[in-house]
């Protein structure tokens, strides 16, 4: 099970906070920037994959006896993209290199929605981002990573802006629907027939 995606930017600023599992928001911040730390002093040839830090380990941990021991977060999984850090804490049921193909088709998704993403897309555009990985990631589960499949879904919920972000306020030609088409609703130009 996955508990937290997390992505930050080289200075340590988070960027996205989703958590899959309950946690007090002290505890919250203080395993974000305990992550950030151990993330960001690894060397670029270092493993991408790092035992968690005892902050969450100990904070998940039940009092109840019936608690099976893999239900319990021990796993964070990294990519370093550029000035972003994309960070995965996970039980240890879920494989470091099925986690890390997940986070290669999160950014690749976010690519392929902003053509060629930056960190202003995701500060700007944050309805995206977390669209994006509510495709991907439904209450912990990994429940789509094939790419287009992804792209398309977010793209039919109208989550992604309507022009880039380093764009001025032009109309950028997509006219009046800004490069909006109804596909199958109607006869092509925006007009729905069913009226």
């Amino acid at each position: 099970m996955i508990n937290a995606v997390l992505v930050f930017n080289n200075a340590g600023q988070p960027r996205l906070t989703k958590f899959y599992t309950q946690l007090e928001t002290s505890v919250q911040q203080r395993l974000i920037s305990e992550i950030f730390t151990l993330v960001a002093n690894r060397p670029n040839s270092a493993c991408n994959f790092l035992p968690l830090p005892p902050l969450l380990a100990s904070s998940s941990k039940s009092s109840t006896p019936t608690t099976p021991h893999n239900d319990t977060p021990s796993l964070v999984t990294y990519r370093h993209y550029a000035t972003l850090y994309f960070i995965v804490i996970s039980t240890s049921t879920e494989s470091p290199l099925a986690l890390l193909d997940l986070i290669q088709v999160f950014v690749q998704a976010l690519d392929g929605l902003f053509e060629n993403v930056c960190e202003l897309d995701l500060i700007f555009n944050f309805e995206t981002l977390h669209a994006t990985l509510g495709e991907m990631v439904v209450g912990g589960v990994v429940v789509e990573t094939q790419l287009d499949k992804v792209v398309q879904a977010v793209k039919a919920q109208g989550r992604v802006a309507k022009r880039p972000v380093n764009e001025g306020r032009g109309s950028g030609g997509g006219g009046v629907m800004g490069g909006l088409t109804f596909g199958g609703l109607g006869r092509g130009d925006g007009v729905w027939t069913g009226r």
